[in-house]
């Protein structure tokens, strides 16, 4: 059993990598104040631009091609999320319809642009698995008992990468002055006015924040689980990462928990055979598998009263 373990592990945290980077991207919208549902679509101009920009490099023979494609992802992902920042912020729109609209937007534009750019296919080139992210072994740490079987061997780049958001975003939220005006500006936003805090200013850093990382979780997705981006590439994968920021309870060391969670409930459906309660189970089970277990997670905290208190409210400068 501990073998099977050590096999789904990585897997599963490669998986869980662009669930808990889009989930850490809405804890900072947020926390400031804004519901952002339009990770989805961030992912997928993330996924999008990431995919072009290492085509574009490896055919030019440039170097670091991967990471280059990742800052391009999150540069993207931090421009175009302003559009829904826009409507939230200065234009007072519904945030849960601006966030659906941006949702629809991004998979009509990436698909649009695919036809522009690669003579009317609905999907980018392909791009061989030496291309992506390579699994790696860490030297030293892989030989810590237990723990470095599974943390250190056959892991991406990118899995060590969010570990060190989720800690760099703990770090921002509740060591700083900045995580603390960020998370007043989601609790009760004429306060923090009062108090001389630019709540604007704060929504649209947080905003941009958010973008940003959610624009990284779709390159990281393409960039390590395909080979070329086309309109399914994401599959949902921002809701899920949504309900992620929700079962980790808008903390950053919950989504770590809850996105490795979900990252299991994925890769379950690839080792059931060799689980015998699950080998009898129909393989459909598996691929609804990690979307129940997203309504049963919604349904069980949607009645906890963790949120911020702000959050989703139109903020309005001249009522206090």
């Amino acid at each position: 059993m501990m073998n099977l373990i050590y096999q789904m592990f990585p897997l599963a945290l490669m998986m869980a990598t662009p669930l808990i980077l889009g989930a850490l991207g809405g804890l900072f919208s947020e926390r400031s104040g804004i519901v952002n549902i339009a990770i989805d679509g961030t992912m997928q101009v993330g996924a999008f631009l990431a995919m072009v920009c290492v085509l574009i490099f490896e055919a030019n023979g440039l170097p670091y091609a991967k990471w280059v494609a990742l800052v391009v992802a999150f540069i993207g992902g931090a421009i175009f999320i302003s559009i829904h920042a826009l409507a939230s912020i200065h234009f007072r729109a519904d945030q849960t319809v601006s966030g659906t609209a941006v949702n629809v937007l991004a998979g009509g534009l990436t698909i649009y642009l695919c036809q522009i750019m690669y003579n009317g296919a609905r999907s980018t080139d392909t791009i061989s698995a030496a291309q992506g992210f390579q699994k790696f072994t860490i030297p030293v740490l892989s030989q810590i008992p237990v723990i470095g079987p599974l943390f250190f061997t056959n892991v991406y780049a990118t899995t060590i990468l969010a570990f060190i958001l989720v800690i760099v975003s703990w770090f921002i939220m509740y060591k700083t002055p900045f995580g603390l005006r960020l998370r007043s500006c989601g609790e009760f936003p004429p306060a923090s006015a009062s108090m001389g805090i630019n709540v604007t200013k704060m929504r649209w850093i947080a905003e941009l924040i958010s973008g940003g990382l959610s624009g990284l979780a779709g390159g990281v997705l393409v960039l390590t689980t395909a080979t070329f981006y086309y309109s399914g590439t994401v599959h949902g994968l921002g809701f899920v990462a949504v309900a992620t920021l929700i079962f980790g309870q808008w903390s950053p060391w919950g989504v770590l928990g809850a996105g490795m969670f979900f990252g299991f409930a994925q890769v379950l459906g690839l080792y059931s055979s060799s689980i015998p309660f699950l080998a009898s189970l129909p393989s459909e089970f598996f691929a609804m598998f990690p979307y129940i277990v997203t309504i049963i997670a919604l349904v069980i905290f949607s009645g906890k009263n963790v949120a911020p208190k702000a959050s989703g409210e139109i903020y309005d400068p001249s009522k206090r």
